[in-house]
């Protein structure tokens, strides 16, 4: 496909996604910055879509940009990522994608937490431990979790999560929208 039918094909695909998402022009307009007008005229096909626009309607939809342009299959679906060590712990991103769920792996080092700081922030988690334990403090509840067991929970429930030992752990983690955002609860 050339460059013009491209482009073309971007303004039905903005309209698609924000009928999926049951949003107005208005709404999306408050949620992007980007006028209703210049919205509609993208949708309709009036105005070629920039960079400038495309970039916040893709975290809007939360897509990657080349979806919302049509972009060529890459041929390698491999994920290539450089892990990422935070607060002493290994994370190696299994996610390309901007926005929405992220996923990794994690490689958790021990924890000698006896009274652990719960935190919370707005989104959902999901751990499944591939090995070693990992201690989850979830409100009241204080549990200890081995290989092949799996969590799910939403983050403004105030929690904590660390490894008691006696070896590293490694967990699939799974973040939902903001997830990876934490704030001390006051």
């Amino acid at each position: 496909m050339d460059d013009e039918g491209v482009l073309r094909g971007v303004g039905p695909r903005l309209r698609q996604l924000r009928l999926e998402r049951e949003a107005t022009l208005t709404d999306l307009a408050e949620e992007t910055g980007i006028s209703v007008s210049t919205l509609s005229r993208l949708e309709s096909g009036q105005r070629k879509p920039t960079l400038e626009l495309l970039l916040p309607l893709a975290r809007a939809h939360r897509v990657a940009l080349d979806e919302l342009v049509d972009a060529p299959e890459t041929g390698d679906p491999r994920v290539r990522s450089k892990p990422v060590v935070r607060h002493g712990r290994t994370f190696i991103s299994l996610t390309r994608r901007p926005g929405g769920l992220q996923s990794y792996k994690m490689v958790m080092p021990v924890d000698d937490v006896p009274a652990p700081s719960l935190r919370t922030h707005e989104g959902y988690e999901w751990l499944y431990v591939l090995s070693g334990r990992v201690r989850l403090v979830l409100g009241t509840k204080d549990l200890t979790l081995g290989p092949g067991e799996v969590v799910e929970f939403d983050t403004r429930t105030p929690h904590w999560v660390g490894n008691p030992g006696p070896t590293p752990a490694e967990v699939l983690a799974i973040f939902g929208p903001q997830g990876e955002r934490m704030h001390v609860r006051s």
